[in-house]
């Protein structure tokens, strides 16, 4: 791709600049998961690029710096370049819609950057961006699960593959009392949630399950089984027997009313993962899911569908 350069900020240095990098682009490559053909096929999870572009989504028009990844996109730094060359390139492109001001550099701008800003040490022409962390409030009103007896009814779920017709999700929310917005919104099932002390799992002892509290990245049912057995071989939390769960196991987390995060789950749980594969297909075909931030089940077609996965095991 033609990559050279590298820029200095703060106290950090960044990898290469890639020149041919653009924002329309960047959709293909890191975005898009059909239709478009991807730029880059084999670009990693964890691979990260790095290219300037022109900010007008403001009255102040702005040249900067984007740190660029699969489902991560982040302005590290804004340069301080002549506005009137910023408002030529933009011109020169043409109209826009009210949706896309974000525009690529033109050569003009690339000389520009590479005499005044890479090749010297011109530290006043480079603002970094930093941006504090978000930290997702977990919860810690858990009972530890060392001093918890649990002294009511347990309750075993279907654990096992299996097939789920449209005309059947209804009796099977209903069977176990699961509230879904659209199907049973009467329903409400009670969980005994205990903290065994590890900051990424969390213990039902009503249904005998140990859960994520975070869970899998966004990909297609293919790589998310491919993930799962990584997972198992590493032994995330001690354990190798981490699987998805069928739906009535992931409806068992379902919480009638959305927590302060604005999802229908406990607060111990991540938000990171609003919607997530069970291992339930549908016939006469696709793939079942439990919608925590619409409190609801739903099925997709496609014979590659994507999704989020929290996994379980039984204890």
């Amino acid at each position: 791709m033609g990559m050279f350069q590298k820029l200095e900020i703060g106290d950090s240095v960044t990898p290469e600049i890639d020149w041919e990098m653009t924002p329309d682009m960047s959709f293909g490559t890191f975005e898009s998961w059909g239709g478009r053909e991807q730029v880059r096929s084999n670009v990693s999870r964890t691979e990260r690029v790095y290219y300037f572009f022109i900010d007008n989504w403001e009255e102040e028009i702005k040249l900067c710096l984007m740190e660029r990844g699969v489902k991560h996109a982040k302005v590290v730094a804004e340069i301080k370049a002549p506005e009137e060359m910023l408002r030529e390139c933009v011109k020169k492109q043409g109209t826009s819609s009210l949706f896309e001001k974000s525009y690529a550099i033109n050569d003009e701008i690339k000389e520009w950057l590479i005499a005044n800003v890479l090749q010297v040490d011109n530290p006043s022409a480079v603002i970094p961006l930093y941006e504090e962390p978000e930290v997702e409030d977990m919860g810690d009103s858990l009972p530890l699960l060392a001093d918890s007896a649990f002294h009511g009814q347990s309750v075993k779920l279907p654990n096992e593959h299996s097939f789920i017709n449209d005309d059947e999700i209804a009796s099977v929310l209903k069977k176990w009392n699961f509230y879904d917005g659209d199907l049973n919104n009467d329903g409400e099932f009670e969980n005994s949630l205990v903290d065994p002390g590890d900051g990424r799992i969390v213990v039902d002892q009503r249904t005998g399950l140990m859960w994520q509290r975070a869970g899998l990245d966004i990909t297609s049912v293919r790589s998310m089984k491919r993930n799962i057995e990584q997972l198992n071989k590493d032994g995330f939390a001690g354990y190798h027997d981490w699987r998805m769960p069928t739906m009535e196991e992931a409806m068992s987390l379902m919480n009638k009313e959305v927590n302060s995060k604005d999802i229908h789950l406990n607060l111990c749980f991540s938000k990171e993962q609003p919607f997530i594969f069970v291992d339930n297909q549908r016939k006469p075909g696709g793939y079942w899911y439990v919608d925590y931030k619409h409190g609801r089940s739903f099925w997709s077609s496609g014979t590659i569908p994507g999704g989020f996965v929290r996994l379980c095991r039984t204890i």
